[in-house]
């Protein structure tokens, strides 16, 4: 589906709401650790193939999508029996911010938005990224699904998240890379839906049949000084 231009105006835009695996960071490191690196150490410990590991984890990851236990490294370091946390700090050298992001985020606040950390991801997961990348600092608030209790694949998500931000639906850009997500931050009204195609550097660019599609936030930055960009 080929759509119009879209322009932007930022000036329309009071809020943004930012996802981070996939959208703000590399999510090469999450593929590579739940498809490779767990199933490579479950077959250690199991005295398996890894091939026959990452059959029968697959499948149990797959089982709980759409679900807080998806994101859930206690849940998983229960099921598996093996020290999620630590696993993942065995692989924190390719925790990785996407390019023209902090340029992006810089640009929002000069230009006075609320800016927030909106993440499906456990609070054992935001620990490791935010210490590894530093991007903290650029946010309003950080938001973690399992502190609302709701992941964001459920549209009630983001009613109860009006509960720890007050936000306007109409005057509030989403950046995510789940398609799913957008769908229901469109149910609930936002008014600005933003889909990252290039959530991981070792994939090619995805590209949605629902969403405005962006690979890096640069485009969504005025090159001429205005407050308008057309995409």
């Amino acid at each position: 589906m080929a759509f119009p231009p879209l322009t932007i105006d930022w000036r329309d835009i009071d809020t943004v709401l930012l996802d981070m695996d996939g959208t703000l960071l590399d999510r090469h490191f999450d593929d590579h650790f739940w498809l490779e690196h767990v199933p490579m150490r479950y077959a250690e410990k199991n005295g398996m193939s890894h091939a026959g590991a990452k059959d029968r984890l697959h499948r149990m990851f797959r089982s709980q999508e759409n679900t807080l236990n998806w994101t859930d490294l206690d849940y998983w370091s229960d099921q598996l029996a093996l020290d999620i946390p630590e696993l993942k700090e065995e692989l924190n050298h390719l925790i990785a911010v996407h390019p023209f992001v902090i340029e992006f985020l810089l640009f929002l606040r000069l230009h006075g938005k609320g800016i927030y950390l909106v993440t499906n991801a456990h609070g054992k997961t935001l620990d490791l990224k935010l210490r590894k990348t530093g991007i903290s600092c650029h946010f309003d608030g950080i938001v973690s699904a399992h502190d609302l209790g709701l992941p964001k694949e459920d549209p009630a998500f983001w009613g109860r998240l009006q509960q720890e931000i007050p936000y306007d639906p109409e005057r509030t850009m989403l950046g995510e890379d789940s398609e799913t997500n957008l769908e229901t931050a469109r149910l609930f009204g936002i008014g600005y839906l933003i889909h990252v195609g290039r959530f991981s550097s070792t994939t090619p660019p995805a590209v949605s049949r629902r969403f405005r599609t962006i690979n890096y936030f640069s485009e969504l930055v005025p090159h001429d000084g205005g407050m308008s960009v057309e995409i």
